[in-house]
């Protein structure tokens, strides 16, 4: 059910800027943080079916997953976090911090050409 929640979100904000520029969607890139607990099979069912009988009807939705970010308190070095081999790849220290999760962001709406 959380992915309809997100669904009906995102063809709300995608009609909100179709009818502002008088266009029709035709494709969405979300993206979101690895933490982020998303099925990306059940959105974008959710996102077929919530779709339906609007503007959004037929738009593709891309999901793309942002990696989560690790910081090194010896080095200073920022890394993708690799959760099968957590450590500073840079120089091997098992000191660092995990930086914030990206959010769940609506980047881009492709419209049809007219």
């Amino acid at each position: 059910m959380h992915e309809t929640m997100i669904a009906q979100s995102i063809v709300e904000a995608i009609s909100k800027a179709a009818a502002k520029y008088d266009a029709k969607p035709i494709a969405a890139r979300i993206s979101c943080g690895q933490l982020n607990p998303i099925n990306d099979e059940v959105l974008n069912f959710a996102f077929e079916i919530v779709a339906q009988d609007s503007v959004c009807q037929g738009a593709k939705l891309q999901i793309v997953h942002i990696p989560l970010k690790g910081k090194c308190k010896n080095c200073g070095d920022a890394f993708d976090f690799d959760i099968y081999s957590p450590g500073c790849p840079a120089c091997k220290s098992n000191e660092f911090s995990i930086e914030p999760d990206a959010p769940l962001l609506l980047e881009e709406i492709e419209f049809e050409d007219k």
